[in-house]
């Protein structure tokens, strides 16, 4: 099963593509995106993602409460522009709170984001530290496939 996770942010949204493997999760892509004011742009480079990875469903870190409502009104917009471009490609959405997301991966649900890092450094064996939205949206990945697994 391949799955995409995606981080959403004000000004970057991580994204992560994870498949299930028989000794764990895969690292697959990963990577940021810069977002300007313009709420196509996520759009189109979550589409694009979509068209060249073709996950089967796609896990989203559930908004939190924001510090101001701004913000909170922004990762609102953001969220529904992920939602247009899952249902776009019929992929099933999941949702999870970060205290989930860091509990499946780290063990601990109020781990700090270096701490998440890490771990997903260490799941998918990779050969440095991904950045803190893509590691944010890998997390998000593995702790779907971990909702899978049990």
């Amino acid at each position: 099963m391949r799955v995409l996770g995606i981080d959403l942010g004000s000004y970057v949204t991580g994204y992560g593509v994870v498949e299930r493997g028989g000794d764990g999760p895969v690292h697959i892509e990963s990577g940021e995106i810069r977002l300007n004011r313009r709420l196509s742009k996520l759009y189109h480079e979550l589409c694009n993602i979509m068209e060249r990875y073709m996950p089967e469903c796609v896990a989203i870190e559930d908004i939190y409460a924001a510090k101001n409502i701004k913000t909170a009104f922004r990762l609102g917009q953001l969220k529904g522009v992920a939602t247009l471009a899952v249902e776009r490609f019929n992929s099933s959405l999941f949702a999870y709170t970060p205290l989930q997301i860091k509990k499946a991966v780290v063990g601990y649900g109020l781990a700090d984001k270096q701490q998440v890092r890490q771990m997903v450094k260490r799941l998918l064996r990779l050969p440095s530290l991904p950045r803190e939205h893509a590691a944010d949206a890998l997390a998000t990945a593995i702790c779907h496939i971990h909702r899978l697994i049990i």
